[in-house]
């Protein structure tokens, strides 16, 4: 029911997570980041486990991919799942569970992963990736236009209802707000609300475009 992308920038090790969906408050299941460490969006029937255990393995020093191997291991509903991962050195994982919904998939580039289920068709996170490996600026910016370019080419193939943004950067560490947490709960063009809350914030917590 949703479609999303996590990835890292090497050059400011940042990670984050940008995601919409049909249903409300994706923000509060589906995005985690941990600074310095990685960034897991947990989704389709989702089990937040993998995002909270998932970044719990990534600290002990699993790569990706055996931190998901774990999780699934011991996931008796794990073909329900989906899942996808990076840590801070750029490593990724990715999971479609074989019971999610068509249009379902991810696709895996350098330094990011996009993924989605019950979507309009493949075309949708293709143009995310597409989208992030095209454009310039921060993590948060080039994150927050591939969310764009998902939508605008058809998005959750039953509409829209929330969003969210959550980028982690070691560089704001000695600031109060190391995490970027932005959440559209219910609207009926959460993406677009996203981009305005996403345009206000920067301005009050200083978010460098």
């Amino acid at each position: 029911m949703t479609f999303s992308i996590v990835a890292r920038c090497p050059m400011t090790l940042a990670l984050g997570v940008a995601v919409s969906t049909a249903v409300p408050a994706v923000g509060s299941v589906v995005p985690h980041v941990k600074v310095n460490i990685g960034a897991i969006a947990t989704q389709a029937q989702t089990n937040i486990a993998y995002g909270i255990r998932g970044l719990q393995l990534l600290e002990n020093g699993e790569t990706p991919e055996k931190a998901l191997k774990k999780l699934l291991a011991t996931d008796e509903d794990r073909e329900q799942r989906q899942v996808i991962i990076i840590d801070a050195k750029g490593r990724t994982a990715a999971f479609t569970g074989k019971e999610t919904e068509d249009w379902k998939g991810h696709v895996i580039s350098e330094n990011c992963v996009a993924a989605g289920n019950i979507l309009t068709g493949s075309n949708v996170i293709q143009a995310m990736l597409d989208s992030f490996e095209e454009e310039k600026g921060t993590l948060a910016s080039r994150l927050l236009k591939a969310l764009e370019a998902g939508q605008d080419a058809g998005g959750d193939r039953r509409g829209q209802l929330s969003a969210a943004l959550l980028v982690a950067n070691s560089r704001w560490i000695g600031s109060s707000r190391p995490l970027l947490d932005l959440r559209v709960d219910a609207h009926s063009n959460p993406v677009a609300e996203l981009r305005r809350v996403y345009t206000v914030s920067r301005g009050y917590f200083h978010v460098p475009e």
